[in-house]
């Protein structure tokens, strides 16, 4: 994956109002800045929200990139925008969290290793050694931290103070069997990616594939969002289905499963990792 040096990416979201997509590329001519792609939607343009994504190349009379943030704060306070600007070369440090099921952790570390995730994976965190070897034969940092009932907070603050160590930018659970708490979730505030098969609410519990199988389904889906207190039911980034049909037995079913579950969480951590993603609300707008 090429990656220019001297691109960046804008992400703006405001209560819409005219003028905010001239005042932006004025401001990206002014310093120089050329733009390469322009992506924006509109909720409601009589007063609903405005969003936009911008890919642009700072020119050889643009200020570092630095000043250039400086000087474009300016502006974004000016029109009371919210924002947030990146260099595409700059890798986002990912953190990934696994219990033993291996689909979703390889999908995303053969991603890695191919070059289609641009992203550094300074720590891979499990409640399990299950997939120890695994991760270490990528020449990743493994860490086991157990967790019993009777220790699960203290374990949950191993695991803070492991990824505050490492400042990483983002957590993606892959498959990571364990509820996580307010205080880990509000420790990073819509940097946790989780994914979970989409048979909720209708088949809860322990086994939702043999439940699935009784009733004959005949679609398997998958959902990777944004983690919140409310369980399972943060802001949606990506979807993704496959048919089935009353030939497919459980196991083939739970198989069908790992795979929509794996394609559709990459898909969602490729997206969050090249600033596609705006949240707003309980919601996400994906570029």
């Amino acid at each position: 994956m090429k990656q220019h040096t001297n691109r960046a990416r804008l992400l703006i979201s405001c209560k819409d109002k005219a003028g905010i997509v001239s005042a932006v590329s004025t401001f990206l001519h002014h310093y120089d800045a050329n733009i390469v792609q322009s992506d924006q939607f509109s909720t409601d343009p009589e007063g609903g929200m405005f969003f936009m994504r911008i890919e642009f190349d700072l020119g050889i009379q643009s200020p570092d990139f630095f000043r250039f943030k400086q000087e474009f704060k300016e502006l974004a306070t000016e029109m009371n925008l919210d924002w947030k600007m990146e260099l595409a070369s700059r890798k986002k440090k990912m953190a990934i969290l696994v219990s033993k099921e291996d689909h979703c952790l390889l999908e995303l570390l053969w991603k890695w290793r191919a070059g289609e995730l641009h992203v550094d994976i300074p720590v891979i965190i499990s409640n399990h050694p299950t997939n120890k070897q695994i991760v270490e034969s990528y020449g990743i940092h493994f860490v086991h931290i157990p967790v019993s009932k009777d220790r699960k907070a203290e374990a949950e603050q191993e695991a803070i103070d492991l990824l505050k160590q490492h400042d990483v930018d983002f957590i993606v659970l892959a498959r990571y069997m364990q509820i996580l708490s307010p205080n880990f979730v509000n420790s990073f505030p819509h940097r946790i990616i989780n994914i979970h098969h989409s048979f909720l609410p209708a088949f809860i519990g322990a086994n939702p594939y043999a439940k699935a199988f009784d009733r004959g389904v005949k679609l398997i889906g998958a959902t990777s969002h944004y983690v919140t207190d409310d369980l399972d039911e943060g802001p949606i980034i990506e979807q993704d289905v496959l048919r089935v049909n009353h030939r497919y037995s459980t196991q083939e079913l739970r198989v069908a499963g790992r795979n929509v579950e794996r394609i559709a969480l990459a898909r969602a951590v490729e997206w969050h990792a090249n600033d596609q993603v705006i949240v707003y609300g309980n919601k996400t707008v994906v570029f």
